[in-house]
């Protein structure tokens, strides 16, 4: 039996992707016509999806039995009101590796000062500013799914202090977790380093703001490659202006590309990156996402699927 497949992506991204995809097809001995465009939305089986527009029309798509998605975060996804088929979100390895390196080095960065040598001018000879050692450094990070609690346990292995906190209780033998408003308020006040990996959810936006960040050590700094809603902007700005925050690393944003006028572009505490910390691999990415499509078809159940009351 032959199954339809649609890759709906940018246009660069089917020459990228469209080989392997039927390499992997093959592998798993599935007969599929896969395609990147179609006049008979209702004779497509199963869509890899990464959304070109928030007003993509899923509505035709009548017989779709699975959007395997390729971006982690489905917030942009389940905003869109034509979205009625089942959704699995992507979770790889090679996505997880990506962004234990970029968390792991900026963990690092933060916690030896390295910015303070890379601005020093040529006369300065910046003493003074040897770290503690990071089994006295404590490492926060909101939001301990997949991603997150990869990351946590590689920052532990080296030498860190982790705690995790999520919206709802998690435990794991590794990781002390805390949950709800009290653990929130807990791990804010023990953290010295504070990473964000949370889903953009209502009950998430601007989850770091004013009353959040007074609940900060003085000098805490903080790391966010999860989503630019998570922040309150202009909180952030003001308590690095004050020097209660020492530092920030943000790789999201509310709107991307970040404009030039931006004034996280000026700020000599902010360090921007575009959008790199875990980009979807491909040949991990085209793994995962041929697994679901033969599990939905043979009845099983999917993998990452998302919740539509949690929003993740």
């Amino acid at each position: 039996m032959t199954i339809k497949v649609l890759f709906w992506a940018k246009p660069k991204d089917w020459p990228r992707y469209q080989p392997t995809l039927l390499a992997e097809f093959a592998r798993q001995g599935m007969t599929v016509e896969l395609i990147n465009q179609t006049d008979d939305p209702a004779s497509i089986d199963y869509i890899i999806y990464a959304p070109a527009s928030p007003t993509d029309d899923l509505s035709p798509y009548i017989k779709t039995r699975l959007i395997q998605s390729l971006w982690a975060g489905p917030d942009k996804l389940i905003a869109n009101p034509t979205l009625t088929q089942p959704l699995a979100r992507m979770v790889d390895s090679g996505m997880a590796e990506g962004m234990i390196d970029y968390v792991v080095g900026n963990v690092l960065r933060h916690h030896l000062n390295t910015d303070v040598f890379a601005a020093a001018a040529p006369d300065q000879w910046q003493d003074g500013f040897a770290p503690p050692l990071a089994r006295h450094r404590t490492v926060g990070f909101l939001g301990i799914g997949a991603l997150g609690m990869a990351c946590a346990k590689a920052t532990q292995r080296h030498g860190f202090t982790v705690m995790g906190w999520s919206r709802s209780a998690k435990t794991d033998a590794d990781i002390t977790c805390f949950h709800g408003e009290k653990g929130l308020e807990t791990i804010l006040g023990a953290s010295d380093i504070i990473v964000l990996l949370m889903p953009h959810t209502p009950e998430t936006e601007n989850l770091i703001n004013a009353k959040t960040i007074a609940m900060m050590k003085q000098g805490a700094s903080i790391i966010n490659p999860g989503r630019g809603h998570l922040i309150d902007d202009d909180a952030l700005l003001a308590a690095l202006d004050t020097g209660h925050i020492s530092q920030a690393t943000l790789d999201v944003f509310r709107i991307e590309p970040l404009p030039a006028d931006h004034p996280y572009r000026h700020h000599p505490k902010v360090l921007v990156t575009p959008h790199i910390a875990s980009e979807t691999r491909i040949e991990t990415a085209v793994e995962v996402a041929v697994e679901n499509i033969r599990r939905a078809q043979a009845g099983e159940e999917v993998l990452f699927l998302v919740d539509r009351e949690l929003n993740y």
